[in-house]
């Protein structure tokens, strides 16, 4: 089943959710943040939100949070805290730009996610634009390139995220916002010794087998093979490969909200399958996602 005619209209400045069963509810409380409608003054604690940002591990998100809140300017007495009081997610605030961990993989994406946008439209968010960075393995791409995504493609190379609901397959669009990516490209030109390409990234359901890898418990493939399936899949576009991409662009764009992934490479996958760079490169190269949004934060701000 498509669920194409779900999508809302985006020129709504506010995060619309579609389920109709929420307006019935005389209270929402979002369990994996340990947030709620009825315990917390949402529009209050969040409303000024612009810019979301969402990372696999909750200590980058963090760092990522002190280091926006520095670039920001922002009073040293409101350096960003843990809002989220579970260990399941961190949740951090720095001004405008909220800064939470998803985990690892499409189900914790979709977990968070479906909480994080209920929050979003709770608090009353406008005009909000939400990112995913982290980092991936490319395709033919020197390690430390950054990957803007074009789009979201599944392990078969379709821009489709699939869910069984109610024993049915429900499949929506892994769209990303195309204006993103060229303000991104724009933006990323202009930061010294940062090489950023546009391409399509590929979301597995696994960091081993799905994705071709060779040195995982189980491959019953040969390398001929491997590397078969991944040119074909450079063929079709894709310049990098990830875990949370195609979920975090369907379940954004159902819900009207421009987004963008912006992810580093590690590896480039045609070579090998294993990250053998030294720690401090890689340490660096995990930077330059972080620095490249930061970079486009100050300039949607008016900042230089």
């Amino acid at each position: 089943m498509d669920s194409d005619r779900q999508h809302c209209d985006t020129s709504n400045e506010y995060v619309h959710l579609q389920n109709p069963h929420l307006k019935s509810m005389t209270s929402d409380f979002l369990y994996h943040f340990n947030l709620g409608t009825a315990t917390h003054d949402l529009p209050a604690m969040f409303g000024d939100v612009k810019f979301v940002v969402v990372g696999g591990s909750a200590t980058r998100m963090g760092k990522f949070a002190r280091y926006i809140h520095q670039e920001l300017g922002l009073p040293e007495s409101e350096e960003p805290q843990d809002l989220a009081d579970t260990d399941r997610y961190g949740m951090f605030k720095a001004g405008p730009v909220l800064s939470v961990s998803h985990g690892m993989g499409m189900p914790s994406m979709s977990i968070m996610l479906n909480e994080l946008l209920k929050l979003l439209y709770h608090a009353r968010c406008s005009n909000v634009v939400m990112f995913r960075m982290g980092t991936s393995g490319g395709l033919g791409l020197e390690p430390g390139t950054v990957v803007i995504s074009k789009a979201a493609v599944d392990s078969c190379f379709r821009p489709r995220y699939t869910q069984i609901v109610l024993g049915q397959e429900i499949s929506r669009p892994a769209e990303l916002d195309q204006g993103l990516v060229d303000e991104l490209l724009h933006v990323a030109a202009q930061e010294e010794g940062l090489t950023a390409v546009a391409g399509n990234t590929m979301c597995a359901n696994g960091f081993y087998e799905e994705q071709g890898r060779l040195d995982g418990a189980f491959c019953d493939y040969t390398e001929q093979d491997k590397l078969q399936y991944l040119q074909k899949g450079r063929d079709a576009g894709v310049r990098n490969i990830e875990m949370e991409s195609l979920c975090f662009a369907a379940l954004c764009r159902n819900a009207g909200v421009k987004a963008g992934v912006v992810c580093v490479t590690l590896v480039d996958r045609l070579r090998g399958d294993q990250v053998t760079t030294p720690h401090d490169t890689l340490k660096e190269w995990e930077l330059r996602p972080q620095k490249l949004l930061a970079k486009f934060i100050r300039s949607r701000l008016g900042m230089k």
